[in-house]
């Protein structure tokens, strides 16, 4: 597997997210997505979908997330 190094959190207005925990969650939770973007890879290569159709449908997917906090001036 290629190796994947997470970003440096930042927050609204540039600085770092500088507090432990936060990072911790923030790490955790990308890491979780990434397993199970890699299982649902490995499942529709194995039932014969082609590498580049699950990688457009995950990018769609991504890209169809709604930040429920925007409305709220965040």
């Amino acid at each position: 597997m290629v190796s994947f190094t997470p970003p440096i959190w930042h927050k609204a207005d540039g600085s770092p997210v500088s507090c432990v925990e936060k990072i911790k969650v923030l790490n955790e939770n990308l890491e979780e997505l990434r397993q199970m973007a890699q299982d649902a890879l490995e499942d529709a290569v194995l039932l014969e979908c082609t590498e580049a159709q699950i990688r457009q449908a995950l990018h769609t997917l991504i890209d169809s997330l709604h930040n429920p906090y925007q409305e709220a001036g965040q």
